[in-house]
């Protein structure tokens, strides 16, 4: 950033009161613009505005996904440095900082709420919702294969649901646990693996967005159908990281990007799919590197989901 009429454009696009507020509440995570504007109590087309020229400086990065767009922090570039160097610098106990972090709560909240209502009201049709689109059967044959030659000491799988991965990769581990917030799918999960007589595995209430460290360390994690459920997944991937042995392995099962904007709206759905370079630039982030990534692309005609399966490793 050598450049002095650049370094000053990027000085001057950092340097209002909304646009640091905006730089703070990234530096915690993606955001959409819709949530930004409700943190903010602003306008869509203000808060747009300051994000255009903070994107536009190199401060921040746009990720367009149908009909919303997603912001976080520059993960490199001319502005990333500075960006994360001014956040750093903010004070914690500022008051209005205070009050956006409380508002972000407040809506991270309402948004699990809701996911939450959601998985309860389809806890039984679980499995059968997720076939209508989703190869899973040979998803679940490349999972196996992912893992061959190999047991796990323990293999943890968040967001379990009704149970499923564990009751598949059941012969890759020693013991698994698998953790979800739903307590309706719970009871289905354990109705589910008491059935199968798999008594090496085990499910849990927790949040999975704030994972506890004692689950750990986990040889495999397998994270099946859930990023898309969250604003951040990255910051979901390196809340997962935390709980893996050095050494391990993360599958991640998701859909690749999409235009479906009835998911978010029936379904939950806070993200339509995951690109590659978002899977590497999140990974690069929480110290992992993606070893392999194999798509599946649906056996429907009426424009049907393509299902990807990423291999994440531990970085030596």
């Amino acid at each position: 950033m050598s450049d002095l009429t650049e370094l000053v454009g990027v000085l001057k696009a950092a340097g209002e009161g909304t646009r640091l507020r905006l730089l703070a509440l990234l530096a915690d995570g993606d955001h959409s613009v819709k949530d930004l504007t409700e943190i903010l109590d602003q306008s869509q087309p203000r808060v747009s505005r300051h994000l255009k020229l903070l994107a536009d400086a190199g401060l921040v990065q746009r990720h367009a996904e149908g009909a919303w767009a997603y912001y976080g922090l520059a993960p490199s570039g001319k502005g990333a440095e500075l960006a994360r160097w001014l956040v750093a610098r903010l004070a914690h106990d500022d008051g209005e900082r205070l009050r956006d972090k409380a508002r972000q709560d407040e809506i991270f909240s309402a948004q699990q709420a809701r996911a939450g209502a959601y998985f309860a009201k389809v806890a039984d049709s679980w499995d059968l919702l997720k076939t209508l689109h989703v190869p899973e059967a040979a998803v679940e044959a490349a999972m196996l294969e992912t893992l061959e030659g190999r047991v796990a000491d323990l293999l943890v799988d968040l967001g379990t649901g009704t149970g499923r991965m564990l009751e598949v990769l059941a012969p890759r581990f020693r013991r698994g646990i698998g953790v979800d917030s739903s307590r309706e799918m719970l009871a289905v999960a354990r109705a589910r693996l008491a059935a199968a007589g798999l008594t090496h595995a085990q499910v849990r209430l927790g949040d999975i967005a704030a994972l506890d460290p004692a689950i750990g360390p986990a040889d495999v994690i397998t994270i099946h159908q859930v990023l898309h459920y969250f604003d951040d997944p990255g910051r979901m991937l390196a809340q997962a990281r935390r709980l893996l042995r050095p050494g391990g392995e993360i599958l991640i099962v998701d859909f690749a990007p999409h235009d479906l904007e009835f998911l978010r709206t029936e379904h939950a759905h806070r993200r339509l799919g995951l690109s590659r370079e978002q899977m590497n630039a999140w990974a690069d982030a929480a110290g992992l590197d993606v070893r392999a990534v194999q798509e599946f692309p649906s056996n429907t005609s009426d424009r049907g989901l393509t299902v990807c399966l990423w291999h994440l490793g531990d970085r030596k």
